[in-house]
């Protein structure tokens, strides 16, 4: 399956551009969000260890296609904000190739369907291997990466992005790597899962506090506009202080090895944060401390994979 293109020379974009036609692509994919596709896959075969050996094929399969669909919900969010008129040449963030670098608006979304093709092919196989429960839950969480943006009521312009990011990038993810390395879900996973689903939760939250007053302005009800941005910001910071306390407790009660602690390395990135958004207005002002919401998921994220692979 080919995606249409509109236009004669896919690549060739206005003359106002300052990225290659190579970046184009690439920031489409929005790669550094990619990193909360690849840190759940990762814990969930690190725990593997707890019960059996790693099979690194189907480890391969399960990164591969968690990236591709991440890509593709990407992608989506890209046409769809544009379709509502959400992006402008003067939006802050990574998005905007539709309206910035004139890629034309079906070429994005037939790349993002062929993607979530790719990622069904390799769904069948890791079926195949381990279970078709696999095929449920995935067509589940493709369907809620669809429905984040797209759909007549997009999950990101509501109060429960947060909570939807969380629980599909965190432990479905998680729980989905373990499951077809071991055929179970155990307790230990689930309480593993739960410090990721907290930080992803926090990107989205971090990225709808920087674009609150943008947001508004477009009708959309996000959680950090029904709270207030000072809220949003306290809120942030307890979640972060939550995914501490809960690898703590983790330490302490149960038969998680001391290593788990290895996790507290990442507080500065999470103090930096949260400062950087107190007193701040102006989404470009509050770029850095977005980018650090994600660098503190990532840090914790293969701070906690070292620990279980230890």
């Amino acid at each position: 399956m080919e995606p249409h293109i509109e236009h004669s020379k896919p690549t060739s974009f206005p003359p106002h551009r300052k990225d290659t036609p190579w970046q184009v692509w690439w920031n489409l994919l929005r790669p550094h969000t990619l990193t909360a596709s690849f840190i759940p896959v990762l814990i969930g075969t690190a725990l593997t260890l707890k019960v059996t050996s790693i099979n690194w094929t189907l480890f391969a399969a399960m990164l591969i296609a968690s990236i591709l669909i991440q890509a593709a919900t990407n992608m989506f969010n890209e046409y769809y904000d544009y379709q509502r008129g959400l992006d402008t040449k003067e939006s802050v963030g990574i998005g905007g190739a539709i309206v910035r670098e004139g890629v034309p608006p079906k070429v994005v979304l037939n790349l993002a369907i062929v993607l979530f093709a790719i990622a069904v092919l390799l769904g069948v196989y890791i079926c195949l291997i381990s279970s078709w429960w696999v095929a449920l839950i995935g067509s589940i969480s493709m369907a809620v990466g669809y429905l984040y943006t797209g759909g007549p009521y997009p999950l990101a312009y509501s109060p429960f992005g947060e909570l939807a990011a969380g629980v599909f990038m965190g432990p479905v993810i998680i729980l989905l790597a373990f499951y077809i390395q071991t055929g179970m879900v155990t307790l230990y996973s689930v309480l593993v899962s739960i410090p990721i689903a907290i930080l992803v939760a926090a990107i989205m939250l971090a990225n709808n506090i920087r674009d609150l007053d943008e947001d508004q302005a477009a009708g959309r009800r996000t959680l950090a506009i029904l709270i207030g941005r000072k809220r949003a910001i306290q809120l942030l910071g307890a979640m972060f202080v939550f995914a501490y306390v809960w690898a703590v407790a983790m330490a302490v009660l149960t038969d998680a090895s001391l290593w788990i602690l290895l996790v507290l390395l990442s507080i500065p990135t999470a103090l930096k944060a949260v400062r950087g958004f107190i007193g701040k207005t102006k989404p470009v002002e509050m770029m850095p401390a977005m980018k650090l919401t994600a660098q503190l998921h990532m840090r914790y994220g293969l701070l906690l994979s070292i620990a279980l692979f230890l």
